[in-house]
């Protein structure tokens, strides 16, 4: 044994602390006391700005309820919204119709001419009354469609009452017409209003018969018209003016369908699309060949006229096709009005379509 070697040192053992125990982290801390904050007293400033904004929070809110009340009860509609009631866009429709019974005499004279304005005159009272009375009739259902809730009652800016005394004054002012007027000359007008009476309380309802009381109006537009001048009327003529303005209803229909549904108008339930397609080519089909007939048999032309005549017979025919198009290919056709001045392709043929009618009639006599 080497005791020269130096033994090991001994260990040393020296003590840890133990680790501190990890903090529970589930457990919540104590709260700790706090001495509330005394808040100070309100100013009278303070006080001041908030009975303020509170009284001029509640006076907006007044005044706002009042001017919704105001315009809710609006005694007194603006001249325009009762001009708008008459539809004013609409009368074109008797000054369309009305002068087709100069076609039918010949030469043209200042009493003929007359006679023509005095029974326009009379038709433009007769179906502004009609529009009022309708629209009052469809208040209610008007306001279900994405078009006609504009309406001056159905949007409220023309009251119930103020449209019941707008219909009494036209009535009187018809009345003033038919009385003023040649004795008994007034009968299609009566008629028509008639019917349209009948068509507003309830006829509008049934299919098919609420688009036939449509064109019958605007036959008895000629109709009156020709009893005003003192012209025989064409059959082929009253033919055509039908078969074209039941064209225009059923298209209507179809647009209304295409447009609202049938839950705007009761009478579409007994329509669909492809039913109203057969009727409105059928239609078409009859004015083409009713206005031919026509001007072969009836239609008071110049001698020699044979070439002009037929020449606006493509015309007639491009104008129905055009309004096909429109109707069944781009959807439109809603109101016919507004195809007849907007589109350029109908505009254009209908000047057109004019110029040789009225070279037709225009031109010299031939001697007998």
């Amino acid at each position: 044994m080497d005791i020269t070697r130096s033994s090991p040192a001994p260990v040393r053992v020296v003590a840890v602390p133990p680790e501190p125990e990890p903090a529970d982290l589930t457990a919540m801390p104590e709260p700790i006391a706090v001495e509330p904050l005394q808040t100070p007293p309100a100013t009278a400033t303070t006080a001041t700005v908030t009975t303020a904004t509170t009284s001029a929070i509640t006076t907006t809110a007044t005044t706002s309820a009042t001017a919704t009340d105001v315009r809710g009860r609006r005694s007194r509609p603006r001249p325009r919204d009762l001009l708008a009631l008459l539809r004013p866009g609409q009368w074109v429709k008797n000054l369309a119709v009305v002068p087709l019974a100069l076609l039918d005499t010949h030469p043209w004279g200042a009493a003929a001419f007359l006679r023509t304005g005095w029974a326009v005159l009379g038709f433009t009272l007769a179906s502004a009354l009609v529009y009022v009375v309708n629209d009052l009739a469809d208040r209610e259902r008007d306001r279900l469609h994405p078009v006609k809730r504009h309406r001056p009652i159905a949007s409220g800016r023309v009251s119930t009452l103020a449209a019941v005394v707008l219909t009494g004054a036209l009535a009187l002012a018809l009345t003033g017409w038919a009385v003023a007027g040649p004795a008994w000359q007034w009968w299609p007008t009566a008629l028509y209003l008639a019917l349209s009476l009948a068509y507003s309380q309830g006829l509008k309802h049934v299919p098919l018969v609420d688009a036939f009381i449509v064109a019958t109006g605007f036959v008895l537009r000629l109709v009156q018209g020709a009893l005003l001048i003192g012209a025989q009327m064409s059959e082929w003529l009253a033919l055509c003016v039908f078969s074209l303005c039941l064209m225009l209803a059923l298209g209507k229909r179809r647009h209304e369908m295409t447009a609202a549904g049938r839950a705007h108008r009761p009478a579409l339930r007994g329509y669909t699309l492809a039913f109203l397609d057969h009727l409105v080519v059928l239609v078409a089909v009859l004015t083409a060949v009713s206005y031919v007939l026509y001007l072969r048999d009836d239609a008071s032309l110049a001698a020699g006229a044979s070439l002009v005549t037929l020449l606006s017979a493509p015309c007639a025919v491009f104008g129905l096709a055009r309004y096909l198009q429109l109707l069944l290919v781009e959807e439109g056709g809603g109101n016919p009005v507004h195809v007849l001045f907007r589109d350029r392709a109908t505009l254009v043929n209908a000047a057109l379509w004019a110029v040789l009618v009225a070279l037709a009639l225009l031109l010299p006599q031939s001697p007998a």
